[in-house]
């Protein structure tokens, strides 16, 4: 089954998923609320990854766009609560309830987040930033989990990890 993952915000954290989830197959959506920011992205990742491999990545401008057809949602937003509490509450009503919901997050606590949600069973957290993951395959990736994040949601978010060349690490939010 091929797996839909939509990453919301173009920025250095956003492109690098995009540009590694391309890379390993997965078929994927990048938005963007800024224009400029989405047509940065398009030419970095044309340069990158060729014309060949574009089409498994599609540029769209609305969350709603995104996440409509998504199996695994990252926000790439600012690690601050406000924006946080926005993105989570619109994925939360645009995304299909299978949606796994992943936020990189290093201030901000997923189990706080999870539960501001319909779907709290399919919500976590990436502690990491840009700088920590590209250009660093087989290095660990430390994945927080809500009390009530699925097994499910946690096999997701490894078999993805392990398709970027990655060791994923599970913990409890450090919130909680």
């Amino acid at each position: 089954m091929q797996i839909t993952v939509a990453i919301i915000g173009a920025g250095p954290l956003g492109r690098w998923l995009a540009l590694s989830a391309a890379r390993a197959g997965y078929s994927v959506l990048l938005e963007d609320v800024m224009p400029l920011n989405l047509h940065h992205a398009q030419e970095a990742l044309r340069l990158q990854l060729g014309p060949e491999a574009m089409p498994s990545i599609a540029f769209v401008s609305t969350i709603e766009d995104a996440v409509r057809n998504a199996d695994l949602i990252f926000d790439c937003v600012p690690d601050e609560l406000e924006s946080k509490l926005e993105i989570f509450w619109l994925l939360d009503r645009m995304a299909p309830p299978r949606a796994v919901m992943a936020s990189p997050m290093l201030r901000v606590s997923i189990a706080d987040m999870a539960a501001c949600t319909y779907r709290p069973d399919r919500c976590i957290g990436v502690a990491a930033e840009a700088s920590s993951l590209a250009g660093n395959p087989g290095s660990e990736v430390l994945l927080h989990t809500a009390p009530q994040t699925s097994q499910e949601t946690m096999d997701l978010l490894e078999g993805f990890w392990k398709q970027l060349g990655f060791v994923p690490r599970f913990a409890p939010d450090p919130g909680q």
